[in-house]
């Protein structure tokens, strides 16, 4: 390597610090300018990394960058283990990855071998590092899910609770995902239920915080009743739902892979519906008017075919706060469909309105009324 290359790249870096002037540039050149201080900072990242792997120096990377020990052992272990994976390393060489990415990465390969080109697809797509985390925690679930995940996960749960300094009771739980997840579902509905009704706007985790209460006192929708999808295939059943085979489900969307035995006891006391799916897409089902039927809404909670992992914000990839929105809204032919609607978080929900009626698409609103002069 020639050294020159690297002091030359510093001393660009610094002009281009001295010459920037945030407030005087366009959007488009900020966007374009952030995109190329990230990739350099990418690329540094690696550098440092892989030099203080070569002098086994974690500390001096701590020193030299800033930064906590842990933090630099961490870049050192995850830069080793990409050099492992010919694609992965070459990709964090080439500035297309944090090391965050990374070690995500790297960890669910040492897991399921084979996932990264998948995983590095999903960055290249412009996948956030939360939804990557998400797809990387899903594709470790189901390559652990022969070997005794079920049992891992229940001697894993857990509630811890307290006293804080202001005098608050503090809850923190683990619950296995066929406990935890119609918990969360009843909580999230009655929590929006209290949201509309509230006077005052509030952040929803209050709105949570109430619904709890609530729940408890046998209040709210769905009293007694278990809000939760699981996603069986038909072959899972029709050999006992005892195991899942390559291709083959048994799993709650959005949340991750479940014992089929766990399976079986819920579908004893649930209601069951057939979903025929020839394995490219799902066969469309279309609704004139704004009520969702609720054949529908159970296909929209599945998420998108083949992976069927549960409902996600098209826009930004939260799984919170989701809405169902027209993507072609009503006001100019959209269709209640499976191809028009889409799960959106509130925000983004709401920049989409926004933009449909800066578009006009949308009825302008009417103006507040105006207070009577006294």
């Amino acid at each position: 390597m020639d050294r020159h290359y690297l002091a030359e790249a510093v001393g660009f870096a610094r002009k281009a610090n001295q010459a920037l002037s945030p407030r005087s540039c366009s959007d488009a050149e900020a966007r374009e300018m952030l995109g190329r201080y990230a990739e350099l900072e990418k690329l540094a990242a690696y550098g440092k990394a892989a030099l203080a792997a070569r002098l086994k120096d974690p500390g001096g990377l701590a020193r030299a960058s800033g930064t906590s020990m842990g933090k630099a052992r961490e870049a050192v272990r995850t830069t080793a283990a990409a050099e492992k994976t010919p694609e992965l390393g070459e990709a964090l060489r080439a500035g297309e990855l944090s090391l965050d990415q990374a070690a995500e990465i790297t960890k669910t390969e040492m897991v399921a071998p084979g996932s990264a080109g998948r995983l590095l697809e999903r960055v290249r797509g412009g996948a956030p590092l939360h939804v990557l985390k998400e797809d990387a925690r899903r594709i470790r679930l189901e390559a652990q899910t022969r070997d005794g995940l079920a049992e891992r996960q229940h001697e894993a749960r857990f509630l811890h609770h307290g006293v804080t300094e202001a005098g608050m009771v503090r809850i923190e739980a683990e619950f296995e995902p066929h406990v935890g997840t119609p918990l969360v579902n009843r909580l999230q509905a009655q929590a929006k239920r209290l949201a509309r009704q509230a006077d005052v706007s509030e952040p929803f985790e209050r709105h949570l915080a109430d619904a709890l209460p609530d729940l408890l006192d046998g209040d709210g929708p769905g009293r007694g009743r278990t809000e939760m999808v699981v996603l069986v295939s038909h072959g899972v059943a029709d050999r006992g739902w005892q195991d899942v085979a390559d291709g083959e489900y048994c799993k709650i969307p959005g949340v991750g892979p479940i014992d089929p035995r766990i399976a079986r006891k819920i579908a004893g006391d649930a209601f069951l519906s057939g979903l025929f799916y020839d394995g490219e897409d799902l066969r469309n089902i279309r609704r004139f008017g704004r009520h969702i039927p609720a054949e529908i809404k159970t296909v929209l909670n599945l998420g998108e075919p083949p992976e069927f992992e549960g409902r996600r914000c098209i826009d930004c990839g939260n799984r919170f706060y989701l809405e169902t929105d027209h993507q072609e809204p009503r006001a100019t032919g959209g269709e209640t469909a499976l191809d028009n609607l889409k799960d959106r978080c509130d925000p983004c929900h709401d920049k989409k309105t926004k933009q449909d009626r800066e578009a006009g698409l949308l009825r302008q609103r009417a103006p507040a009324a105006r207070a009577a002069p006294t």
